[in-house]
């Protein structure tokens, strides 16, 4: 019996429409550490992402760049990198996110990054949600603040996010098991929604109300 789950984590659900070129998505870490747990969760969607269509893939680290936007106010301020860095963001096929729970929300950092970034410039735009903690209760902060953030920009914030706790890893290293099916299932969910958002045009009255 197929059910709509077998649907949707199917790859011919996705495969049978795929663009010409390579998908471009862009993950983004909120961690300030290296190494990063959740820079390791970002890297592993993207892999599931890899592993069922053609992609370019790069990944954005705020421990990296943050000390080059930390003390800017306004985005013509922005040294080149943090700018081109900017460009990729608004300019990805899928955005995927993720920041360590931080007082009970995500990083400052993080939340400096996408204050410089273009108000309309992510409308449409398919973004996977994804964040780490210490316990499963942590969890909400996908739903309680990741997703009205991108909410804000008109974001399309796919159906599943993807949480991994301190349970979920072997130092470094993501388990085997339940969040490995957590990132398939995201995956497999949202790459239809990737598909179609990518041949739609964003509606110029929607972008700027």
């Amino acid at each position: 019996m197929t059910t709509i789950s077998d649907h949707f984590e199917s790859a011919s659900v996705f495969e049978a429409s795929l663009p010409d070129r390579p998908l471009k998505v862009v993950g983004v870490s909120g961690s300030l550490h290296e190494p990063s747990k959740t820079t390791v969760l970002v890297e592993s969607i993207i892999a599931a992402v890899g592993a069922r269509t053609p992609i370019e893939s790069q990944v954005i680290t705020l421990s990296q760049l943050g000390p080059s936007l930390a003390g800017v106010l306004q985005r013509d301020g922005l040294p080149d990198e943090v700018e081109q860095k900017l460009l990729d963001i608004e300019g990805a096929d899928l955005l995927v996110v993720a920041s360590p729970v931080y007082r009970a929300s995500f990083t400052g950092l993080f939340k400096h990054l996408f204050d410089f970034v273009d108000q309309y410039a992510l409308v449409g735009q398919p973004v996977l949600l994804a964040a780490t903690g210490g316990g499963e209760r942590h969890a909400l902060i996908i739903e309680h603040q990741l997703r009205p953030l991108f909410g804000f920009f008109q974001s399309l914030t796919l159906p599943l996010g993807v949480y991994a706790s301190t349970a979920d890893f072997d130092g470094y290293r993501l388990r085997n098991g339940s969040v490995q099916q957590r990132i398939e299932q995201a995956v497999g969910r949202g790459l239809p929604l990737v598909e179609q958002a990518a041949r739609q045009r964003v509606s110029d009255y929607v972008s700027t109300w």
